[in-house]
């Protein structure tokens, strides 16, 4: 299921949620991870890949759901609040970063597997030209949010995803709330089963 941008012309995504309550849930398991501490450190260094690292999070874990919004490669503007009730992967990439390049199949791929499941990006460096050339390139069906100016949707998964580790995918489940983390390049099979785990669940109230 693709869900159309909303076309108004583009602009630096305003009142993005920084969500403490989900951060709070999850403070145990960004305390033991390195690229979560670079991140809050603020020390600036460069991109580096992420080791495949897993992360799975339980229902009772997930905190609450995290607001972010921003614009497209298409000049639109794409938000959480567009996708209630919604499975998403959000996947953060940038042209020039190699294992970037390497998933782009297999995420293609495997969201023709699920159409109930929304897949977005969130380039973290590029211009849009570059950005949808990307896409072009690779027949990738879904939008990009080009968040390399404001960072507000990285910041919005404060402790959960770091600009330093890319590519980083996250699965969130239908409350928005994030239902796991792979840092680094994706195992098809992997990202198959934590898809198919939140597509299944159930919403609890």
């Amino acid at each position: 299921m693709q869900f159309k941008v909303l076309k108004q012309a583009a602009r630096t995504a305003a009142g993005v949620a920084i969500a403490a309550s989900l951060a709070l849930g999850l403070g145990a398991c960004a305390a033991n991870d390195p690229l979560a501490s670079q991140f809050k450190a603020g020390d600036n260094k460069n991109y580096i890949a992420g080791d495949g690292s897993v992360t799975e999070f339980a229902l009772a874990n997930r905190g609450k759901s995290v607001v972010w919004s921003g614009p497209t490669e298409t000049g639109g503007i794409l938000s959480s609040a567009q996708l209630t009730g919604v499975p998403v992967v959000m996947n953060y990439w940038y042209a020039g970063c190699a294992p970037c390049r390497a998933e782009a199949p297999d995420l293609l791929a495997i969201s023709k597997k699920f159409p109930k499941v929304q897949f977005v990006g969130v380039n973290v460096r590029d211009s849009a030209p570059t950005a949808a050339a990307f896409n072009r390139n690779f027949k990738l069906t879904w939008s990009s949010i080009i968040d390399s100016q404001s960072g507000s949707v990285a910041l919005a998964f404060t402790g959960i995803v770091t600009p330093a580790a890319v590519p980083t995918t996250l699965v969130i489940d239908k409350q928005g709330r994030v239902s796991a983390r792979v840092l680094g390049r994706i195992d098809k099979s992997i990202l198959t089963t934590l898809i198919q785990t939140v597509q299944d669940e159930r919403p609890t109230k």
